[in-house]
């Protein structure tokens, strides 16, 4: 696999040439909808297969996966563009494998109103799901907002394990640290809310937790430790799975990353995996920065592999960007989610080159809005293949379990290009 950078003046037709792939295949692979669509400073991802076949007439799926000793859903990982088709036509190329290196895991998020056409699209490439649909709130109630059933159903289908994502978070994004505190503190309501989350797994067939923790700190360690090891001995002796995501507080000072220094020995003895996220909601009242620093990552990670096995380390990025209004002012200037596609859109549509911080590993660029009259600049941090690269080196170098997407709702088919050329992704048998 090679990540190429767009220089001036080349066109997906020479970096074709260049790299001997039909430009169709870069096209399908990037996810880019017309040939002009390259902006200076933009990554392309060039993943060679070890093997492709071309339809001929009468083909079915089917059979060209038996007769290559492949399952259906590999074709499907291996050619995404076939969920936007109804039919295969000769002389269509499809992908039959890869020349992959290891097995890896791979846990994806989201909320309950995915699209689902986008939702079968990115299944294939999941070995398990969070869905956050479940607010704990006070006295023990658990809040469900939409019903879930047909997710729920669908990631079965796929073999992907479908996880109930359980946090203090409304839906608004905000977390209620009276009710976490509540629960920490009265055993009863501990009691009441674990047994309202059992109810919940047997009804809607979840397969296990996903508990999301918001206030984690060297002080309060030793309840949220009490509190996790009921909630999750209850939940196995169920036969239910119990996951932990750990949302890390950081901070910066000049170059320095600033963190709390948790002891999650407990949590590595309970939790079948660990899904590390830094809380995007904090970018939003930040100064304009890196969204998915592999500096950051790296830095964390070096402390709780004090206290977390590797090989429970699901090590996750955020795949959107944010476009921040310039001067910043907290709470004032305007701050937007991007999706990839929104930020390649701008850079293209604004004339402007994309630059690459090396140590962040993050791509970003400026461009100006007139508005009432007024030249309002703006920048843009996002992530792209690089940085996508560097968070794979990192569960590499490391020997992780797996890494994760927050979250799923847009398909960004670089990072599943990178992660299906060069890793056998994990399916649960379900």
């Amino acid at each position: 696999m090679i990540i190429h950078v767009i220089e001036p003046d080349e066109t997906i037709e020479s970096i074709a040439a260049k790299y001997n792939m039909s430009i169709q295949r870069l096209l399908q692979d990037n996810g880019l909808e017309y040939q002009e669509d390259l902006v200076v400073g933009q990554s392309i991802v060039v993943a060679q297969p070890s093997l492709t076949y071309t339809v001929k007439d009468g083909d079915s799926l089917d059979e060209i996966a038996s007769s290559h000793n492949v399952t259906p859903m590999e074709l499907l990982r291996n050619n995404p563009w076939l969920f936007d088709r109804e039919h295969i036509f000769p002389g269509d190329v499809l992908v039959i494998s890869y020349d992959r290196t290891r097995t890896i895991t791979t846990h994806g998020n989201t909320l309950p109103y995915v699209n689902i056409d986008i939702l079968e699209k990115t299944l294939p490439y999941l070995t398990y799901l969070s869905i956050m649909n479940y607010t704990a709130t006070v006295g023990g109630e658990i809040i469900t907002y939409i019903d879930d059933s047909q997710i729920v159903d669908l990631a079965k289908a796929y073999n992907v394990m479908p996880l109930m994502l359980l946090t203090t978070l409304s839906s608004r994004g905000e977390a209620d640290i009276r009710a976490e505190y509540e629960l920490l503190l009265d055993e009863d309501i501990q009691d009441k809310q674990i047994e309202n989350v059992i109810n919940i797994l047997k009804a809607k067939g979840y397969y296990g937790v996903n508990i999301s923790f918001q206030y984690i700190e060297y002080s309060n360690i030793p309840l949220y430790e009490k509190f996790y090891t009921k909630f999750a001995n209850r939940l196995n002796e169920e036969g239910f799975f119990a996951f932990a995501t750990i949302n890390p507080s950081i901070s910066f000072a000049n170059s320095d990353i600033n963190f709390a220094r948790i002891d999650y020995t407990k949590v590595n003895q309970l939790a079948q995996g660990v899904i590390v996220f830094r809380n995007e909601t904090a970018m939003f009242t930040e100064p304009p920065s890196p969204i998915s620093s592999i500096r950051v990552i790296e830095t964390y990670l070096a402390y709780l592999l004090n206290y977390i096995s590797p090989d429970k380390i699901v090590v996750g990025a955020i795949t959107h960007g944010l476009d921040w209004e310039l001067p910043f002012y907290a709470g004032i200037s305007s701050v937007n989610l991007v999706s990839y596609e929104r930020a390649i859109h701008l850079a293209r549509s604004h004339e402007v080159i994309i630059y690459f911080d090396e140590v962040s590993k993050n791509p970003y660029f400026r461009y100006t809005l007139s508005s009432n009259g007024k030249q309002i600049e703006h920048i843009v941090w996002f992530v792209d293949a690089r940085t996508i690269n560097g968070l794979l080196e990192i569960v590499n170098e490391h020997d992780l379990g797996g890494t994760a997407i927050w979250n799923i709702m847009n398909y960004n088919p670089q990072f599943w290009l990178m992660i299906n050329s060069q890793y056998e992704i994990e399916k649960i048998q379900i």
